[in-house]
């Protein structure tokens, strides 16, 4: 069974609520990384980076971060090194960022993607697999370079 974690702030508390619903009723386990009530002063990063460090860790298989827009979530969730979140509008970027990726963080906004279509995403992000071409495996190994160096970094 695949473990899920799913994380939202104020404005994605709703299709929080309802993708959990959706996912316990297919089988999956859920881990919930809040929030648990709606507090509008809420700040994303608060539920999203504790998700992303799970997925990293390999505690959780796969993330879903949602805040209002998903933006947010996205930008939290890509601090932590071995999360690769990205912000999924449509079914191809949702399979696509797996496969060719390695994605293992989708973000939804909670305010712009209806239900239907988030559970239409969600169940996509989640049957997909990473392809593990060479070309693929290079250029996470890149990504993973910039990681480990992040604390050398500076912008000027």
């Amino acid at each position: 069974m695949m473990r899920v974690g799913i994380a939202a702030d104020h404005g994605g508390l709703e299709l929080k609520v309802y993708l959990t619903t959706a996912l316990t009723a297919a089988g999956y386990e859920v881990v919930d990384f809040g929030a648990h009530e709606l507090v509008i002063e809420d700040d994303y990063p608060d539920f999203v980076v504790p998700l992303a460090r799970a997925v990293a860790r390999g505690n959780i298989t796969r993330g879903l971060a949602i805040c209002g827009s998903g933006v947010g979530a996205g930008v939290a969730a890509n601090k932590v090194p071995g999360a690769r979140a990205a912000l999924i509008t449509d079914p191809f970027s949702a399979h696509q960022g797996v496969e060719d990726d390695d994605m293992n963080v989708m973000c939804l906004g909670g305010r712009v993607t209806g239900h239907a279509l988030a559970w239409d995403l969600v169940q996509t992000f989640l049957s997909a697999r990473f392809k593990g071409a060479e070309r693929f495996k290079r250029r996470l190994a890149k990504i993973a370079e910039l990681e480990s160096k992040r604390t050398e970094l500076c912008i000027k």
